[in-house]
């Protein structure tokens, strides 16, 4: 029978920033955000460092590295060599997500070894398609019931450094001496509007024609940037709370994600649960109009249409390893800082046998950021987007030792690499899309964004 992990109440602090900061100095941080104290979706935080290994894919090659630094490296499946490298299992916690096991991303080209993809779009960004770490001990924050533990795996035979930090009564003290800066650039548009148009007109060509239904498509803003991310990403939280947040640092940068949208979430029963977004409208300058907007939202046969699609694409992927495949709500109204969405949800059952992975990689990458039918949705977006999406579109999240699982879809998402910060805005193309109303939603969406690291940071 599978052991049970271990855990002990520690000091709940209504803001998790202050765990991170505490963390950070330790190898290879990262924290998955609920945006609370701000946002009201999010209920749980989980943070985390020095992995014991991690796992990172670039192209074919998949590395893993033990934490003295020594690696071996494979051509299998990403996904498979994951599953391998997961802890021994144990049992759930009751009320307790994670317990230890794999934190990370998974970038949305990732996809190219699910699928033969073409290669025509840039890959400028030099971070690697998969980086996972293992990790025997996490701080879990539940926001909700206002507490907080430190969980760790049987495996965990060190915890004297984390300990010393949760028992240094002050913690809150210590951390006024945090000075760090950053500082950036003004974004510069990688597609201009007609370039945008033309491309645009080109999927709708592709839908007429037969070719697929719908088109997620996206472009690229870049700014130079100088100093720390996380200054960045506590500034982005405070504007924009939302309920599948992350941040991550790596050797080659950093993952700041401001994301709304849950990717799959199992739970230590084996029920699945995905929450595609599809639909979005710009909020209100006054109440009138930003309930008229919400209205007008609910209403749009368009958005209807997109989102019952890409539940239509959900449902047959998650056929492929699941039973009592079901739609409890569809187009249900979310609402954040700079926009309405539509989600729906869409539940079912692990079969037996069947890992958390195997979910997962049969998903993946997810159906509201590709378009239908998936495969050649992906093909058209690497024809007409010039560069490579990197972590964005791809996703963040947990693998727990326990069996479950949350992920998020990494959209309003952020790439520090090489001294550049990159964000995407995109949306679903239809052939009844309004090319102007397209181009606008996909800067409206990362606009808040934009516009809060400018006003902080920007140096011209």
């Amino acid at each position: 029978m599978p052991a049970s992990p271990a855990f002990r109440r520690i000091p709940y602090l209504a803001d998790s920033a202050l765990w991170y900061r505490a963390l950070r100095h330790l190898p290879m941080p990262i924290w998955l955000d609920s945006g609370r104290p701000q946002s009201s979706y999010g209920r749980y935080d989980i943070l985390s460092a020095a992995p014991i290994r991690h796992l990172e894919t670039t192209g074919d090659i998949t590395r893993i590295v033990q934490a003295d630094g020594h690696f071996s490296e494979s051509t299998d499946d990403p996904f498979a060599l994951l599953q391998a490298q997961l802890p021994a299992p144990v049992l759930p916690l009751p009320g307790i997500p994670f317990c230890g096991g794999a934190l990370g991303y998974f970038g949305y080209d990732l996809g190219r070894r699910l699928e033969k993809l073409p290669t025509q779009a840039v890959q400028d960004i030099e971070l690697p398609d998969l980086f996972v770490g293992i990790y025997l001990w996490a701080i879990v924050q539940d926001h909700e019931q206002q507490q907080a533990w430190l969980v760790s795996l049987p495996e965990a035979n060190n915890l004297d450094e984390i300990l010393r930090i949760i028992e240094f009564h002050d913690l809150m003290q210590n951390l006024k001496s945090y000075k760090f800066s950053f500082e950036i650039n003004k974004f510069q548009r990688e597609v201009n509007a007609k370039k945008y148009a033309t491309s645009v007109e080109r999927i709708q060509d592709y839908i007429r024609a037969g070719d697929c239904y719908q088109v997620n498509f996206a472009q690229r803003f870049t700014a130079a940037y100088e100093g720390d991310p996380l200054i960045a990403y506590l500034t982005l939280r405070s504007v924009l709370p939302s309920p599948f947040s992350g941040f991550m640092e790596l050797p080659g940068g950093a993952i700041l994600s401001l994301s709304p949208e849950r990717f799959i979430r199992i739970d230590g029963n084996r029920q699945v649960e995905t929450q595609p977004i599809k639909g979005t409208i710009a909020r209100g300058s006054d109440s009138l109009t930003d309930q008229a907007n919400a209205a007008a939202l609910l209403a749009s046969e368009k958005d209807r249409a997109e989102n019952l699609m890409i539940v239509d694409l959900l449902r047959n992927d998650l056929s492929k390893h699941c039973t009592q495949v079901k739609v409890p709500a569809l187009f249900s109204l979310q609402s954040f800082a700079n926009v309405h969405h539509l989600v729906s949800t869409i539940t079912a059952h692990m079969q037996p046998d069947v890992s958390a992975l195997d979910v997962l990689r049969d998903c993946f990458p997810g159906g509201s950021i590709t378009g239908a039918p998936k495969i050649r949705a992906m093909e058209i977006i690497d024809e007409l987007e010039p560069v490579r999406r990197s972590v964005y579109c791809g996703s963040l999240g947990y693998i727990g030792a326990d069996g479950q699982m949350d992920t998020s879809i990494a959209i309003r998402s952020l790439v520090c690499s090489q001294g550049q910060i990159h964000c995407w805005g995109g949306g679903g193309i239809t052939a009844d899309s309004d090319v102007e109303r397209e181009y606008q939603e996909s800067i409206t969406k990362v606009q808040l964004l934009m516009d809060t690291l400018e006003t902080h940071f920007s140096t011209r």
